[in-house]
């Protein structure tokens, strides 16, 4: 192991800040996403309408809390803190030209107490929360336009933090938005809500080639701005394993991990689209708007690292008679049950060994650093006499960092750092839920927005302290 690994926790803006509409902030993405559960999905919504609720316009208040939770945080020996910077607490409605003041100061503050301790802080541009005006007003990332409007935004934020920031990612999770079954992932991806007679594919490539374009212009302007700075993209790495030896589960398992894995982190670190993607393309008659500037940005703008979360794994099976999973958590529609694996409550396999495997996946194909950014367990916690015993969420903590260790130690993967997802409580991405709950410390608020906020550390607390202490070696 690194001396120096960046252990730590991980979260995103819309999911603990709250104060949606304070100090200028605009309207985002997710703050038109209601509250929902696992079996009722998030509705996203035109607008705020007063008859909905929504959890992330308050999030957990750390916009109120975070000096009090960074000193929780340095008392269980973080290094790193992942967050994001809200987009549109910069840009209200994403196309100003001038920031916001206010905005810009709440990211000086939080980073300066993070420094105080001597948490490295890990920033990512864009996760889920681009402004909501952007999407009104120019339907978010199927406009070229965006590239112009999230590079102003980037440029912004690191000419600002260039001597406070050294680690970025450009987009979180930017492959998710090929989980093209429902609404919730262009939308919080890309900005983009599919019409009747899209073809939803083509969309997303469309998008993601726009996306591209601008994290590349980051890269390239972010090492001018700053030599040291080490900007990365964000996978969610979910690999897909074949059912059988059979050679079409095999194949099939293949052609679903290129396109929902590997496709978005080929062209962040090559610098180029692979040969199979652009044969798709051609098969499927896509004619995108790609220019041969474009391509050349492309090539300019590879990525330092490969950031990626990683929670569960998923199982292809090209035999009809089989009974697939019928969700999108594994993203395919051939995805069936792993017979060899449990379950979280709602519905994740547990895959310690997925992690190595992943791991050793994209150090072999990439040759790059990569950074576990988001590892976590979901999970309903009780509250006994004061005490949260979360035994479930430190033995799967405690597996997944097993792997990991193996990677480095016995297999060469050269990892920078591992930041646990949800560190504090915050309001789950997908279904808007405090009850699934990811953190080291509980915050008492409720899904129906009810609690006094308060914070309390829970046995995982003291069981991630220590491994922070001994650098992982936790056999």
């Amino acid at each position: 192991m690194r001396e120096n690994f960046l252990w730590g926790g991980a979260v995103a803006a819309h999911q603990v800040e709250g104060a949606y509409n304070t100090d200028g902030k605009g309207l985002s993405a997710a703050d038109v996403m209601t509250g929902g559960s696992r079996q009722k999905a998030r509705e996203i919504t035109d607008g705020i309408l007063a008859d909905k609720y929504y959890p992330n316009h308050e999030g957990i208040r750390f916009y109120e809390y975070y000096r009090e939770d960074i000193r929780l945080f340095a008392e269980m020996g973080f290094r790193c803190f992942r967050t994001s910077i809200a987009w549109s607490r910069i840009f209200p409605q994403g196309d100003e030209k001038t920031p916001n003041e206010a905005g810009l100061q709440f990211y000086d503050d939080l980073f300066d107490e993070l420094h105080k301790y001597g948490i490295e802080p890990i920033v990512t541009l864009s996760h889920f929360e681009m402004p909501y005006g952007l999407i009104k007003k120019y339907g978010g990332w199927r406009s070229r336009k965006m590239i112009t409007f999230y590079t102003r935004f980037a440029y912004t934020v690191m000419e600002r933090y260039r001597n406070k920031v050294t680690y970025w990612m450009t987009f979180n999770e930017i492959n998710n938005q090929m989980i093209v079954s429902n609404n919730i992932y262009a939308f919080t991806n890309s900005g983009i809500l599919f019409k009747e007679n899209d073809d939803r594919e083509k969309v997303v490539y469309q998008a993601a080639h726009y996306q591209f374009t601008a994290s590349a212009m980051t890269v390239k302007k972010g090492h001018e701005i700053n030599p040291d700075f080490q900007i990365g993209c964000m996978i969610a790495a979910s690999p897909l394993y074949p059912y059988s030896c059979n050679p079409k589960d095999i194949l099939l398992a293949q052609r679903e991990d290129r396109k929902f894995n590997l496709f978005f982190a080929d062209v962040h670190a090559r610098g180029h689209y692979p040969s199979y993607a652009l044969k798709e393309w051609e098969r499927r008659g896509y004619e995108l708007d790609i220019t041969e500037a474009d391509l050349k940005t492309l090539a300019q703008g590879c990525v330092d690292y490969i950031g990626f979360s990683y929670y569960l794994s998923g199982v292809m099976c090209a035999d009809p008679s089989v009974e697939k999973l019928g969700n999108d958590l594994a993203a395919s529609p051939d995805a069936v049950e792993n017979p060899y694996l449990p379950m979280t409550p709602w519905g994740w396999t547990i895959d310690p060994e997925g992690l190595r495997y992943v791991l050793n996946q994209y150090y072999e194909r990439y040759e790059l650093p990569l950074f576990i950014v988001e590892n976590g367990f979901g999970y309903e916690d009780a509250v006994d006499d004061g005490q949260i015993h979360d035994n479930n969420r430190i033995k799967y903590l405690d597996n997944h960092i097993r792997e990991m260790v193996k990677a480095i130690e016995e297999d060469g993967v050269d990892v920078i750092g591992y930041t646990v997802w949800g560190c504090i409580d915050p309001v789950s991405f997908t279904t808007g839920e405090m009850r699934k709950r990811y953190g080291f410390i509980y915050v008492d608020k409720m899904d129906d927005g009810s609690g006094t906020y308060a914070r309390s550390k829970k046995d995982s607390f003291y069981w991630y302290q220590d491994v922070i202490k001994k650098n992982g070696h936790i056999f």
